[in-house]
């Protein structure tokens, strides 16, 4: 690979701690510290994301690069490090938090003028690993790799991964929290993106009143991220806070097409550039519940539930606009943005539920459509990918228990088909409005509805069967995540076994996930 041509562009920019310290601490005033990853001796490759590798602009592996892959061997030119952030998390303030578990090598341009920042997670300690390893196991890592890589297939902004590999390492890790640790196989994931800076770098600038550098920074993100800005003086932190909020709004709705629920939408968690970052207690959605979270730590409040990710990334966004408002400067315009975020959301949620359902345009009466339907969703406790596709396949010589059965988490009783029933032909009322043909209105639903999403339980057997040295599942989810839209492997477009409802690690999970 052409590790050579990896820059660091951000560390000549900004004040950093250039001590080469891991001992975590407190490191005010500056946005990183250069840390070593803790090198391993014995890796093996898992998996290694070829056409990234060759998009990016790193060219082809060859089995020498297997020790850059997890930290071990360096380039000259590359001075890893770790970045410093802030953040509320389930609601409350942190302070400054950072990156505990990832180190960056920097960033590639490739020969389109394409910027990439690679990324290692589970490499060792940083100063910000608040008093952990700063490693990572098998299954969280494993975790992100696939399902980063299912979300950029998806059509959903993300960032990616390029590879994964075992360090040779056993790490202990108390899964549940509940005083059980365990010894696990230890992993690095290498994820890549555009720009990982979150809310949380401009939140700890603001917060310490390190004005002058927060100043930089907004600057430095719209030069290198936001060349749709062209304005100047203070119109263009005005502009960048605009779409950024934007890009997060756009960001949720996606989640909400394909049934995404991220788990920790803490401040520090949330992407400046709106993509989706650190894959930890997520889910997608199995039968449809507003109030599912897959994330025990978020129990009993469910503050980062399916149905409120919109409302939450408005709440983080206003955190945002305070550390933003020494430079905007104007209050009367961040209120009102903010105020225009939520019919923003909901415009754009609702037109995207049109496309699910083949309907060409959004009239006034969908929103009580769309409320019955959601109504109707939780009491069948029907999965929420399979529906939709049922619904494509609907005809009204289908036999309507027979065809909804197979995607219902409850019995359809007399009752409940009833309700189905009434539905369906209000439904059927409602695409007779439709001013395009039924084959434009199924194309529309095909392309917004996949037929496979990676659910936690093809995760949870995966992560069992490359623990016991086997990886046809992984080839095979590999290949299906990659076609979401078609039905690869018919045995993956099914909902979830109920052998699965209660095994930790599966529906349930903590955010050491």
């Amino acid at each position: 690979m052409n590790i050579e041509r990896i820059r660091q562009p951000f560390i000549k920019k900004f004040p950093g701690d250039f001590s080469n310290n891991p001992m975590q601490r407190n490191t005010p005033k500056v946005l990183f510290s250069t840390t070593q990853p803790a090198g391993f001796d014995q890796p093996e490759l898992i998996a290694f994301n070829e056409e990234l590798a060759e998009e990016i602009g790193l060219g082809k592996y060859e089995d020498k690069d297997l020790n850059f892959l997890v930290g071990t061997s360096l380039p000259e030119n590359v001075q890893t490090y770790a970045t410093a952030y802030a953040g509320h998390q389930f609601g409350n303030w942190a302070g400054q938090l950072g990156d505990g578990r990832a180190i960056l090598a920097g960033e590639i341009i490739n020969d389109s003028g394409k910027k990439t920042e690679i990324q290692w997670k589970g490499a060792g300690a940083t100063p910000y690993s608040r008093h952990a390893d700063g490693r990572a196991v098998l299954r969280s890592s494993l975790r992100e790799y696939l399902m980063s890589e299912a979300m950029y297939h998806l059509g959903v902004p993300t960032t990616r991964a390029l590879s994964l590999a075992f360090t040779g390492e056993d790490v202990v890790r108390d899964i549940m929290y509940n005083g059980n640790p365990q010894l696990e196989k230890g992993a690095v994931v290498i994820r890549t993106a555009e720009s990982f800076l979150r809310f949380g770098h401009f939140e700890l600038m603001s917060a310490q009143g390190e004005y002058k550098t927060l100043q930089d920074l907004v600057d430095f993100t719209i030069e290198n991220y936001f060349p749709e800005i062209t304005s100047s003086d203070d119109q263009k932190y005005k502009d960048f806070f605009e779409n950024i909020c934007t890009r997060t709004a756009d960001l949720m709705v996606e989640w909400l097409r394909v049934g995404f629920v991220h788990g920790v939408m803490n401040t520090d968690n949330m992407s400046i550039l709106g993509l989706t970052i650190d894959y930890g207690p997520y889910s997608m959605m199995d039968e449809y519940d507003l109030n599912f979270t897959p994330n025990t730590t978020d129990l009993p409040g469910r503050r980062y539930a399916f149905g409120k990710q919109g409302q939450i990334s408005q709440w983080n966004l206003w955190q945002l606009a305070n550390a933003l408002h020494p430079l905007i400067k104007d209050e009367k315009f961040l209120e009102e943005t903010l105020n225009r975020y939520g019919n923003y959301f909901w415009n754009a949620h609702d037109t995207m539920l049109c496309r699910k359902f083949g309907l060409d345009q959004l009239l006034k009466e969908d929103e009580e459509f769309f409320t019955n339907w959601q109504g109707l969703m939780q009491e069948l406790e029907m999965d929420y990918t399979l529906f939709f596709n049922r619904l494509e396949d609907w005809n009204k010589e289908t036999i309507l228990k027979d065809h909804f059965k197979k995607v219902s988490y409850s019995i359809l009783n007399e009752e409940k088909l009833r309700k189905l029933n009434d539905f369906i032909k209000n439904y059927e009322s409602r695409l007779s409005l439709n001013s395009i043909s039924r084959e434009i209105s199924l194309n529309m639903m095909k392309n917004a509805n996949p037929k496979f999403i990676l659910r936690n339980y093809l995760l949870y057997e995966c992560i069992e069967e490359i623990s016991n040295g086997r990886t046809e599942m992984l080839e095979k989810l590999t290949q299906a995540l990659e076609n979401p839209y078609q039905e690869t492997f018919p045995e993956f477009s099914a909902k979830r076994p109920s052998g699965y409802d209660d095994v930790t690690g599966c529906s349930t999970l903590s955010c050491s996930s």
